[in-house]
């Protein structure tokens, strides 16, 4: 944070691998009119849908895996009071893959501190990079393209410049990175969009019926769908691994914690169940 600026604390909510696992959710983009009772996963809601070119296919849904976070790292000798560190703050595929055929643009929101806090990407990588010294929540707007026939959809990230748990001095080589994975879930989609990013890498597509009739997808440059990737990209190296083992590795962990609390509370039911009912007898 420059100059002048406000001290902002620290979100304990916001975990990466300096602090502890770091967080997954999965991000609906949906109809408002949807029963999301019945949805086994966390939802952002937007205020709906735009008008689209073409018409929605019903009962399909695809779903682009994300990444958005910040990297920050202490600038040690060069560290001064107002500049202690210098700090990225990006939404990437998460396996790396370009993002562009989906998302039009990123706007990033910085504490008004900043000279021009609000930041517009319009091209891949969408990432930015700043030097300062304090902490402060980053609203980051995904914009689609105008065939996904969808509106922006707002997520919120605290950028982290101090790790929680580690003790002694920092390291001007060892980053505090605070990631978050995402799925953005497309019910519905415009016909014309399905058409033209099925063959994307970084859409994750369901297997359809044979009887699905749809235009053939567009051939397009495969040197061209990689211009945006961060595969090759400079702060790649400390990227978390959200791979879908991983995930399921952590999914299985916490559902055996849950059966093991539960286990324990049946026990100490059990116990009480089995001790005799006390009485009070009332005196004259």
């Amino acid at each position: 944070m420059p100059l002048d600026s406000p001290a902002v604390t620290q979100n304990d909510t916001d975990l990466g691998p300096n602090e502890s696992e770091p967080r997954s959710q999965l991000t609906k983009i949906a109809n408002p009119s949807e029963d999301f009772e019945k949805k086994a996963y966390i939802i952002l809601l937007i205020p709906g849908f735009t008008q689209a070119s073409s018409k929605r296919l019903k009962d399909v849904e695809i779903y682009v895996p994300i990444v958005y976070g910040t990297i920050a790292f202490w600038l040690g000798k060069k560290a001064t009071e107002t500049q202690s560190h210098r700090w990225s703050v990006y939404v990437r595929g998460a396996t790396n893959e370009d993002l562009s055929g989906v998302i039009k643009k990123v706007v990033f929101q910085l504490h008004p501190s900043f000279n021009n806090p609000v930041r517009v990407v319009e091209s891949p990588p969408f990432e930015l990079s700043e030097c300062g010294w304090g902490e402060f929540e980053i609203a980051i707007s995904l914009h689609f393209h105008d065939d996904a026939g969808e509106k922006k959809l707002d997520l919120y990230h605290h950028l982290k410049l101090y790790a929680e748990n580690e003790h002694g001095p920092q390291s001007t080589k060892k980053p505090v990175v605070v990631e978050t994975y995402n799925e953005v879930v497309f019910p519905d989609p415009p016909e014309d969009f399905f058409s033209r990013i099925q063959n994307h890498p970084a859409v994750v597509v369901p297997r359809l019926p044979a009887t699905f009739k749809l235009p053939p997808a567009p051939i397009e440059d495969l040197h061209e769908s990689k211009r945006g990737d961060t595969k090759n990209h400079p702060l790649s190296p400390w990227f978390i691994n959200f791979s879908e083992a991983d995930e399921l590795l952590k999914l299985t962990a916490a559902r055996q914690r849950v059966q093991a609390h539960i286990v324990k509370l049946r026990r100490q039911l059990s116990v009480m169940d089995e001790q005799p009912p006390t009485c009070k007898l009332d005196s004259d």
